[in-house]
């Protein structure tokens, strides 16, 4: 079965840091662009960062500088470090796994993660 897990979400204080993870299985996840999304109450999902297949990363404005995407092929596994973490971060977090990235738009999608909250408060 193709799917990926995300792991990693829960609460944290405002300038906080958090881990996130993203397994994959029934599929090579190194053959794939990774892309990190999140969804706000009420609002569209959107882009936060993608790498590629041969570790190429972009960022959304917003996260430059706090978030870092990398990629365990080992592992088979994504992640997502997010540091100086913000209460306006508060979201559920996706990962995706697509052909490539044009921008923070995830293109030819093979598959989406089910999502991990996210909550920064004090």
């Amino acid at each position: 079965q193709v799917q990926l897990v995300e792991s990693g979400g829960g609460l944290v204080q405002p300038g906080g840091s958090l881990s996130l993870s993203c397994a994959a299985s029934g599929f090579t996840l190194d053959d794939y662009t990774i892309g990190w999304f999140r969804q706000f109450p009420g609002k569209e999902r959107e882009g936060v960062s993608c790498i590629s297949s041969s570790g190429s990363t972009v960022y959304a404005d917003s996260v430059k500088g706090r978030f870092t995407i990398s990629r365990d092929n080992a592992k088979n596994t994504g992640l997502l470090q997010m540091n100086s973490l913000k209460p306006e971060d508060s979201a559920v977090y996706f990962c995706a796994a697509g052909a490539f990235c044009s921008g923070l738009v995830l293109k030819n999608l093979k598959v989406w993660g089910q999502g991990t909250p996210v909550t920064v408060s004090s």
